[in-house]
């Protein structure tokens, strides 16, 4: 695993990537020179990529890492294994940073990044079979309706997310958590607005019959 250094005193580091050995290492040096505040997302990334400034990622490494330790501890309860998680996750984000093309938020971008590999962590962990995705017909009318009296229970809701599958339970987390538009969850899952709008249906359905019949 490849560690940054102490998680909860990082402040604004440059950060390039080297080759040790054949490892992946992480070289940290201190920035000074720019008031990195005032770039966006997008603008940082457009450093990195066009411009080869590397030691910028550090910018998108200060805003997001523990936006990212926090979405890795909703899979993985054990804190060590989840700060391993977060840091495997955002090593690589910066390898594939070349491949977001804007089409949504760089947080929606990384998020799923994030959800993947700890779906896929959990999927592995468990033997868990990949969810398939079906055409079975749905009501979304009270979607919005439906999860906030869900939410409503705090406690049963938690236990009951991490009883449905992982992605299942990304998917609803990505929506209802992280705000993410179906629009911008159609993009980085590649479906269609049935698609994402039936497999969140059907996610909260499993959820609301968990919290109905206390199987947690």
């Amino acid at each position: 695993m490849i560690f940054f250094g102490s998680y909860k005193y990082i402040t604004v580091f440059c950060a390039s990537l080297f080759f040790d050995f054949g490892y992946l290492t992480l070289k940290v040096v201190k920035m000074t020179d720019i008031k990195v505040s005032r770039l966006s997302d997008e603008d940082v990334i457009q450093l990195i990529i066009d411009k080869g400034k590397t030691n910028f990622f550090s910018v998108l490494y200060d805003r997001y890492s523990d936006k990212v330790y926090r979405k890795c501890l909703s899979f993985e309860k054990d804190k060590d294994v989840a700060l391993d998680l977060s840091h495997d996750i955002l090593i690589k984000v910066f390898l594939q940073l070349s491949k977001f093309q804007g089409r949504s938020r760089f947080s929606t971008w990384l998020y799923s990044v994030a959800y993947n590999y700890c779906v896929e962590y959990t999927r592995k962990k468990n033997r868990l079979p990949l969810t398939p995705l079906d055409d079975e017909r749905m009501d979304f009318a009270d979607e919005d309706t439906d999860w906030v009296l869900l939410e409503s229970q705090e406690k049963s809701l938690k236990k009951a997310l991490d009883k449905i599958h992982p992605e299942d339970k990304a998917l609803l987390l990505m929506k209802y958590q992280d705000d993410i538009s179906i629009k911008e969850l159609m993009e980085v899952h590649k479906i269609s607005e049935s698609a994402v709008k039936m497999r969140l249906a059907r996610a909260r359905q499993k959820v609301k019959e968990l919290m109905e019949n206390n199987i947690y």
